[in-house]
């Protein structure tokens, strides 16, 4: 995940963000571009932006999915990564960047037929919603 840069002196609450890894598929993919609100309210089921806890350099993004003593569970979207609280346990508040709301998916390159487009198009630009199903998934695992 790569954060955008910001303007020096002037903290604009909304930025962007581009996906680098497949832990968020099917909701993130590997290239898409993400709206972060930055410092936003957050509550379980939301997708956000944070420090990853054990190398605070490398911004990451994730699914809250359960507020705890410690600070928050996260878990990836994608099940077959483990990059995620089942690695390193609950993430400090302090940790947290932004909530990510909307995500943008850029064009593939090459040639498409005009029904490609138009599908494209109306599938390019789409709000991130919270997930209302996150408590029965932690108790899956």
């Amino acid at each position: 995940m790569t954060e955008s840069e910001r303007v020096p002196g002037r903290q604009l609450p909304l930025g962007i963000a581009e996906v680098t890894g497949p832990s968020m598929v099917p909701t993130l993919n590997p290239g898409d571009q993400v709206l972060v609100h930055y410092g936003a309210p957050v509550k379980a089921g939301d997708v956000v932006l944070l420090r990853h806890p054990l190398q605070q350099d490398l911004i990451i993004v994730k699914r809250l999915v359960e507020r705890r003593d410690a600070g928050w569970w996260v878990l990836a979207d994608n099940e077959f990564v483990e990059g995620d609280s089942r690695l390193y346990g609950a993430v400090p508040e302090e940790l947290l960047i932004g909530r990510v709301r909307a995500r943008y998916r850029p064009r593939g390159t090459g040639r498409r037929s005009a029904r490609g487009a138009v599908s494209w198009l109306v599938s390019a630009l789409r709000p991130v919603l919270t997930e209302r199903s996150v408590s029965r998934r932690l108790r899956a695992r």
